[in-house]
């Protein structure tokens, strides 16, 4: 019956679900009808054997975007930025390679992946306070993989800039302004941005392939992106108080609606500030997810239901992982119906693919689109400074309507969506990956 927790079945379905996706290991929170929950399976390191409680900390990954975007408003709230305020009166020693974005890009198009920035700088720039300054100072070489506030592109990038941004007016390093402005005022015990203090508690390591990951985690440059560490009602804690006036004097600004998302089959239907905003059967759903070294974070907030989620896992097939939980646990409590993923129609749908062939590429990706006997083949590969860091992929996309198709790699259970289209000036783009590529070729 929707509404009711069972919190032994929970305690059970929980190790069920992570065995049959093989996540070694998991801790799941959620807020309903005033009360938190919190449960816990399977082992934090598959070499050690140490088992999984609902205070171990795991890496939460990009779920900090939220996190970050809320310290910016609470500044604006404060009077000392605007979303609007060009970053570079902020920081004027800020630089991207194109000029004209350099001067009017804005803390909104930071915040809702608009800013067109090549999001995906990996830089260590260091351990040391100054990690943050000096990753913006290398940014004066990022180039545009779409022109400034055109259409939606994630962008890691922008948001440690954000960070930046949140280290200049508070005149403190971006970990000790988030621990200031979230972290104490909320009372969070579980939450931490360095390793030595992550080292303090129980610690998830992150798995691929079932083994141990070669490193714990990222770089100190990318924290304000993702690098906070936190036990799952840590993170229920946060998107509590964005449910009332807990931490904002008015939360529901970052759920008003900043650009629609070119393919909604992947996150969500639009951007916010810093959340994901989608519906489920007419009701708002908040969310954001986040990947790490083999660590998978994902949150989901139903604000008319005062309802929140957060599940963190340390390897497997964690996004299968994370839909199937999604599903059942709504279901329960709220008798809500979470989306399907977007997987081939009933019946086979044609269309000319030959117009998509060609070679879309941005800074760290190139995608090889060819058209084989009526079909259409995804060769992706990382390039540049990512090379090497993940293998390329191949396979099928199979068209849903004209614009909008769906392939599976190899040993994947998830589909995954590309959608085509084009920008106001016509220039041809797929949106894959949550990301917006450009066809170069």
């Amino acid at each position: 019956m929707a509404g009711a927790v069972d919190p032994g079945r929970w305690h059970v379905r929980l190790g069920e679900l992570s065995a049959e996706y093989g996540v070694p290991g998991v801790s799941l929170a959620f807020l309903h009808g005033g009360e938190v929950h919190e449960f816990a399976a399977g082992v934090l390191n598959a070499a050690t054997g140490v088992e999984t409680t609902t205070d171990s900390l795991f890496q939460i990954g990009s779920v900090t975007k939220v996190w970050t975007a809320t310290q910016i408003v609470l500044l604006a709230e404060q009077g000392r930025v605007t979303l609007d305020t060009p970053v570079v009166e902020v920081l004027p020693e800020f630089r991207v390679a194109d000029p004209e974005v350099t001067k009017v890009v804005t803390v909104r198009h930071l915040l809702t992946h608009t800013s067109g920035i090549d999001g995906d700088l990996f830089l260590d720039t260091g351990r040391g306070d100054d990690c943050v300054e000096k990753y913006v100072a290398a940014c004066a070489d990022l180039a545009q993989n779409h022109p400034l506030g055109a259409t939606q592109s994630y962008c890691n990038s922008g948001f440690t800039i954000a960070g930046r941004v949140v280290e200049r007016l508070t005149g403190k390093v971006w970990d000790a302004a988030l621990r200031e402005q979230i972290v104490e005022p909320l009372g969070l015990t579980h939450t931490w941005t360095l390793p030595e203090d992550v080292l303090r508690f129980r610690a998830a390591m992150g798995h691929l392939d079932g083994a141990p990951a070669p490193v714990w985690g990222l770089m100190r440059s990318a924290g304000p992106a993702g690098l906070i560490c936190a036990r799952p009602a840590d993170v229920v804690a946060f998107a509590r108080a964005h449910l009332d006036t807990g931490l904002l004097a008015d939360p529901r600004v970052m759920w008003e609606p900043q650009v629609d998302i070119p393919n909604p089959h992947t996150l969500g239907r639009q951007w916010g500030l810093g959340w994901i905003l989608d519906e489920w059967q007419g009701r708002r759903i908040v969310s954001h997810g986040g990947n790490t070294v083999g660590q998978a974070a994902m949150l989901w907030a139903v604000p008319d239901a005062d309802t929140a989620v957060c599940v963190l896992a340390n390897g497997g097939d964690s996004a299968a992982f994370q839909h199937a939980l999604a599903t059942e646990l709504f279901d329960e409590l709220l008798g809500l119906a979470v989306p399907p993923v977007l997987g081939p129609p009933a019946e086979p749908f044609e269309t000319d693919v030959e117009r998509y062939a060609g070679v879309y590429e941005r800074a760290g990706a190139r995608m090889t689109l060819t058209a084989r006997d009526g079909r259409l083949s995804l060769y992706f590969e990382a390039i540049g400074a990512l090379a090497g860091m993940q293998p390329p992929m191949e396979f099928d996309l199979v068209p849903v309507d004209d614009t909008t198709f769906v392939g599976r790699p190899e040993g994947q259970r998830q589909w995954l969506s590309a959608v085509f289209y084009e920008l106001a000036d016509g220039s041809p783009y797929v949106h894959f990956g949550a990301r917006a590529t450009p066809r170069i070729a």
